[in-house]
């Protein structure tokens, strides 16, 4: 098990603090809940799964918190936000699925741009004005292969690809951390918003995959040589914990970006392209009918 991260101002700063984690019950949300709960923050566990969420809680040090959330309707993303009365000093959006067979959500919306993408975008929006820190976006070198379809990103003309349609909702997460980040220091906020990837980490993510042979090649190779939850956990701390600049990049710093202590990267083009990025945020904003969060800061 990897320790916590250790810096002069890291974790320990998060102490008696709010973290929002979503997608917490498993995997890299759940090694960041555990470790932020070992440097004494209030840590809830946005799940989707109730009961699962607290199996996990029973793990994470303290005394955190469990709340229902599922990210693929804006039913339940609007009601935990309505829910919600108190300051947040970080919004981990890190809840994911992968490589799904084609579903629609209750919203008509592609499982996979929901789930990663949209229901993430109304989330943050929704709690903007209580959030204090800084909101920190889960997304994966998949972004590299993604191309963003602005007229048919629920792939209702398109044939549907399983993997294409990851990594166009994991292009998605950048464009959207970039975006806001802009937004934000636009209207003279102190949030800053990061975007982090985790590298390759034996987590349980290849089981939603369209292939029953793809996930058990996927989670026999993670098992051999990918890392634990624990350590790709790793970049989410970082970004957590560092003084780092709004709309910094925070990667595995091993090879290929597949392991290792973190460090900045840079994403693919199409992730910094300002125009894209505005251009997805509008698009965001019609199919969820969530606006930027936040008026000009005070």
């Amino acid at each position: 098990m990897t320790a916590p991260l250790r810096s002069p101002d890291g974790l320990a700063r998060l102490a008696g603090r709010t973290v929002v984690v979503t997608g917490a019950s498993s995997g890299i949300g759940l090694g960041a809940a555990q470790a932020l709960g070992r440097a004494g923050a209030r840590v809830v566990l946005a799940v989707r799964d109730p009961a699962r969420g607290e199996a996990a809680a029973a793990t994470v040090p303290g005394e955190p918190e469990v709340r229902r959330l599922d990210l693929a309707d804006l039913a339940s993303v609007r009601a935990f936000a309505a829910e919600w009365t108190e300051p947040i000093d970080v919004l981990v959006d890190n809840a994911g699925v992968m490589a799904t067979p084609l579903q629609r959500t209750p919203d008509g919306f592609e499982l996979q741009l929901a789930t990663n993408h949209l229901g993430h975008f109304a989330l943050t929006n929704l709690l903007l004005d209580r959030i204090a820190d800084r909101i920190v976006v889960v997304t994966s070198p998949a972004h590299r292969f993604g191309r963003i379809d602005l007229a048919d990103l629920n792939w209702e003309r398109r044939r549907y690809a399983p993997w294409a349609a990851y990594a166009q909702s994991k292009l998605a997460n950048l464009l959207f951390a970039r975006e806001l980040q802009r937004r934000l220091a636009e209207a003279g906020a102190p949030v800053r918003a990061l975007a982090v990837h985790p590298g390759w980490v034996a987590t349980n993510l290849h089981r939603s995959t369209a292939s029953r042979v793809q996930e058990l090649v996927i989670g026999h190779a993670s098992r051999l040589l990918g890392p634990s939850p624990d350590d790709g956990a790793r970049t989410t701390l970082h970004a957590i914990a560092e003084d780092l600049a709004g709309g910094t990049y925070v990667v595995p710093g091993g090879f290929l970006e597949l392991w290792g202590p973190p460090r900045i990267g840079r994403p693919s083009a199409a992730a910094r392209d300002p125009e894209l990025a505005r251009a997805l945020w509008e698009a965001s904003e019609r199919l969820t009918g969530v606006a930027f969060g936040l008026s000009a800061h005070a």
